[in-house]
This record gives structure tokens, sequence and C-alpha cells, in this order.
């Protein structure tokens, strides 16, 4: 009985390190700035340009496009 209950408890404490703690908001996600407005380095597409929402949503469209299974095959 006592080894059942020793076993329990291991178990649940090797489970409880596992946990991950909520971090919160992302670092990438600022509340504070439209997505299209972006930062102006090197990890930019090409053709992309910062604070434009048009060229923002093309370049969306155009990466949709490619994960597209359907588009892929045809």
């Amino acid at each position: 009985m006592k080894l059942a209950i020793t076993s329990a408890l291991v178990a649940t404490a090797l489970l409880a390190g596992c946990n991950e703690a909520n971090v919160g908001t992302s670092a990438s996600k600022r509340p504070d700035m439209a997505p299209y407005m972006g930062a102006d380095n090197g990890f930019m597409a090409k053709g992309w340009k910062p604070g434009d929402q048009a060229s923002w949503n093309a370049e969306i469209t155009k990466r949709n496009q490619f994960q597209s299974e359907y588009s892929r095959i045809k």
C-alpha cells in the first residue's frame, strides 16, 4: 500500500514538472501596433513595405496560397 501511494506521489511530482507556465502575451504580439506596421529588419519578405496595409494583405494572401494543398496539386 505504501509503495502504491509513494509511486502515485512520485508520478504526480514528475508530471507537475512538465507543466509549462503561462507566459502571457508573446513579444511578437504588440497590442499598441497594427500587424502591418512591422519591423524594418532583414527578416522581412521581399516586396513588403512596412506600414503599407495593402502590401501586407497581398503578402499574407501569397503566403496562404503556398500553404494550400489544393493549389499545390493543381
